[in-house]
């Protein structure tokens, strides 16, 4: 049985002639949890699906259309250029080409180095020295605000490296400050406790002990029954050698369900085992299972946290994996549509009349 065809594991509620089906507290609560894991599953898959899909159309079509839009910024600057000193142009017109120019070569310039002597040029300024005084701006913000000093590193004035510099001296100080509350709290350890609190701790200890004893009986019962080594058919030893794979990757990952539905799909527990599960047992098995939710979780927003990073996607509110592709689809209509306008700009410089026109249609830049 395949992994798409996974036995669902539940409890059912007990039926009686002249009573309404009824689950306990403990029996509820499990249907709850597996039902929360199952959702979760799904949720990761469909993201895991998702970044797939969107990261080779990512690669095969929006890259492509970027780096056509962007070297045609860069032919846009350079006809720019080229006409400004046309004679019919007014002082308004030579401005407002000046004005294109320098904004546009300002976010170019990682694209093309050799159009940052046409941002100084139109700017009336130098490119470095705005980008040094910039960087200087922000390490004093930044050491100010973190209340540490980032250096001086006068081979690298980029804000990406002033950032790197503050995220060392953050984590710096967080290990710093991990490694004295770990001290503090080994002192406090090594301090008499209470009778209380040793009672609290034997409790905790002896909850955790037959926690790790429930999920071992079952592996216990799956390992005995799938051992290959006692197998002599070649074919069946393969077979349980795989299952025996599975069960042993659930076992380290405590992951009871996965054991439970192994258990299911091999028939070595019935429906009516799982509906006989006991209180005691129900108790061990829903703080294993609640564990469970939360490590899906912490996979879920780890998966979704690297794609937003990776593609920029920081700045937007709920991003269900459903709606990645969609989101891709309008920024590459969005990007065709930068193409077409920045094509018909560039097409407008056969002509001297359309260039005007083409500059009194574009807004005016500060």
């Amino acid at each position: 049985m395949t992994k798409a065809h996974r036995p669902a594991i539940s409890i059912a509620p007990n039926q009686h002639a002249d009573d309404a089906p009824t689950l306990s507290k403990g029996q509820k609560a499990f249907n709850a949890l597996i039902k929360q894991i199952e959702n979760r599953r799904k949720r990761l898959a469909d993201w895991e699906a998702a970044t797939v899909q969107f990261q080779r159309r990512y690669a095969s079509e929006f890259l492509p259309l970027e780096r056509t839009r962007t070297e045609l910024q860069i032919r846009l600057v350079r006809s720019l250029d080229q006409v400004y000193e046309h004679d019919g142009f007014t002082k308004a017109e030579r401005r407002k080409i000046s004005a294109l120019i320098v904004d546009l070569a300002r976010d170019l310039i990682d694209e093309d180095t050799s159009l940052k002597a046409l941002y100084n040029k139109y700017s009336g300024t130098d490119f470095d020295r705005e980008v040094a005084l910039q960087a200087a701006e922000m390490k004093s913000r930044l050491e100010a605000a973190l209340g540490v000093d980032l250096g001086d590193d006068t081979d690298d004035h980029s804000e990406e490296a002033l950032l790197q510099r503050a995220r060392a001296h953050m984590e710096q100080r967080a290990e710093k400050k991990a490694a004295a509350a770990s001290k503090r709290e080994a002192r406090r350890a090594a301090r008499q406790k209470s009778p209380k609190q040793l009672a609290a701790e034997a409790r905790e200890e002896d909850e955790q002990a037959k926690i790790s004893l429930s999920i071992r009986e079952v592996y216990r019962k799956l390992a005995s029954a799938l051992h290959p080594d006692r197998e002599t058919d070649p074919q069946e030893r393969d077979r349980k050698t795989r299952l025996m794979q599975r069960v042993n990757e659930a076992y380290d990952k405590n992951n009871l369900l996965q054991l439970l539905e192994l258990q299911l799909e091999l028939e070595h527990i019935d429906q009516r085992s799982i509906n006989h599960i006991s209180e005691a047992r129900l108790t061990h098995y829903n703080q294993i299972l609640k564990d469970q939710v939360r490590e899906l979780d912490r996979q879920i927003h780890r998966v979704e946290t690297t794609f937003r990073y990776t593609y920029g996607y920081q700045q937007f509110g709920a991003l269900p994996p459903d709606a990645v592709l969609q989101k891709l689809d309008i920024d590459m209509a969005t990007l065709r549509q930068h193409v077409r306008n920045i094509e018909q700009d560039l097409a407008a410089f056969d002509d001297f009349k359309d260039v005007r026109r083409m500059l009194k249609s574009r807004p005016a830049l500060d």
